[in-house]
Parts: structure tokens; sequence; C-alpha cells
């Protein structure tokens, strides 16, 4: 997982507003179908993955933990935050081809 580039295209996607950052707001945007993948830090805590992933299985998105640390996060979109959701099909492949490398 290429963190430079998984990073550079969160920046992207966030300038997109495609970028959905926080608890409530990522539970929120898989209710309303709006989230296409939800990003996960390497840092989040249990809890917070077990409850999104539940949220993320009954809406069948795709839930991708990256090895990426809430400080680097907050270094590269501005926001302190450990559960993100993308909001684009196109940024949401991306994503998930990225990882793959």
């Amino acid at each position: 997982m290429n963190k430079t580039r998984i990073m550079n295209l969160l920046t992207i996607c966030r300038k997109a507003a495609k970028l959905t950052t926080g608890f409530d707001s990522v539970k929120e945007s898989l209710m309303d179908g709006s989230a296409e993948l939800v990003l996960l830090t390497g840092d989040v805590s249990p809890k917070t993955e077990k409850e999104i992933r539940f949220f993320a299985d009954k809406k069948n998105i795709a839930v991708l933990k990256t090895d990426i640390s809430m400080e680097e996060m907050y270094g590269g979109i501005g926001k302190k935050a450990a559960v993100m959701s993308v909001c684009d099909k196109g940024f949401a492949e991306k994503f998930t081809e990225l990882a793959s490398e």
C-alpha cells in the first residue's frame, strides 16, 4: 500500500467534496446510500471499526483499512478522523486499486 499516493488521492477527493470524515458523517453517508467505500486509519479503535463494518455490511459497501495513522491523516487532509467515506465511484475504484498494489 503506497501511503503517499493514497494521501494524494485523499487530498484530491476532499477538495472535490467527495470525502466525508468522522463516525457520524460516515454512518449517515452509509445510511443514505451516498458512500461508495469506507476508509479506516490503521489506529482506529476496535469498537469504531466494528460498528462501521456493521453498517457498511448492511449496505454492502467495502471497508478498506489503511496503514495510515490519524496523525498522518491530519497532516494530509487537515482533519483528525479515523473513519472516512468516499462518495464517488471513480475515487472508490482508485483507492481499491492503490490498496492492492
